[in-house]
């Protein structure tokens, strides 16, 4: 798409205009993902310099949240690329994020009020989320509602503003666009986190099943624990937050096969994202 060359190149134009050589240096060795929010924004709004920008600075948001959740799971890849902090270090990849981050405020200041209210209480939303996820790899969840709360904070919340920022730009619905934009993350983190099951380390650019092994007890899991004996769930439980061995691995898979929890974490996604 050519629109999201321009994107770049409206990103590129923001970091240039902050006047500093470190933060181009950085900006060029972001590893570029699949623009999924502007992809979004662009399909709403259509294209304008204003949805250009709008979508510049949520990629900036997004970029940023990026920066620092890497620090946080001590991640030293980002989309099979070396993250900022392996490259540099964890003080460059935060500050780094806190550049983004302002700056993408600073150009909100500029737009229209509700649709900087929108985009920034999104930023609210996702901090907490980062939080939240932080505070729920203390102990094995076994809770749904609050994977759910935090994945609509940390990963929903911008995409849902995103759509609702882009329907107050075209004077379309903006809360029918929202719940849209909404359902759409929510859909779009569950199939994020069946595929760290479901795929290899080379398509994913990680190590597979690397979520359990941080502390990430995700809706297979949570539906795998639900339906195991007790000692099965115990056994689950022994292998959270461990690095695990193939048949560990091979013992996991299987559960979640003959309980069906993949699969119907699979459908659980697929409803969401049809609805």
């Amino acid at each position: 798409m050519q629109e999201l060359a321009t994107v770049k190149e409206q990103i590129k134009t923001f970091v240039i205009q902050c006047n500093d050589k470190k933060s181009l240096e950085l900006f060029n060795l972001l590893a570029q993902g699949k623009m999924l929010r502007s992809k979004l924004i662009l399909k709403i709004a259509g294209v304008s310099d204003e949805s250009i920008k709008l979508c510049a600075v949520v990629e900036m948001i997004h970029a940023a949240s990026l920066l620092h959740d890497d620090v946080i799971d001590e991640s030293d890849t980002r989309r099979g690329k070396p993250s900022i902090n392996a490259l540099f270090d964890n003080k460059t990849s935060i500050m780094f994020g806190d550049i983004l981050y302002s700056k993408a405020f600073t150009q909100l200041t500029f737009m229209d009020k509700d649709i900087a209210y929108t985009v920034s209480n999104a930023v609210t939303l996702l901090s907490i989320g980062e939080m939240l996820d932080v505070d729920l790899t203390n102990d094995f969840n076994k809770s749904y509602d609050k994977y759910l709360d935090m994945i609509y904070k940390k990963t929903a919340s911008l995409i849902e503003a995103s759509a609702k920022a882009a329907a107050i730009l075209a004077n379309k619905d903006k809360d029918a666009f929202a719940l849209y934009g909404k359902n759409l993350g929510l859909a779009f983190q569950m199939v994020d986190d069946i595929l760290d099951i479901t795929q290899d380390s080379k398509t994913l650019g990680k190590p597979a099943m690397l979520d359990f092994v941080e502390g990430k007890v995700t809706i297979p899991y949570l539906l795998l624990w639900e339906r195991l004996n007790t000692n099965d769930k115990i056994k689950l439980e022994k292998m959270y937050k461990i690095p695990l061995n193939d048949e560990q691995i091979n013992w996991i898979k299987l559960q979640m096969k003959t309980t069906n929890a993949l699969e119907d974490s699979i459908k659980l996604a697929q409803s969401i994202g049809n609805e």
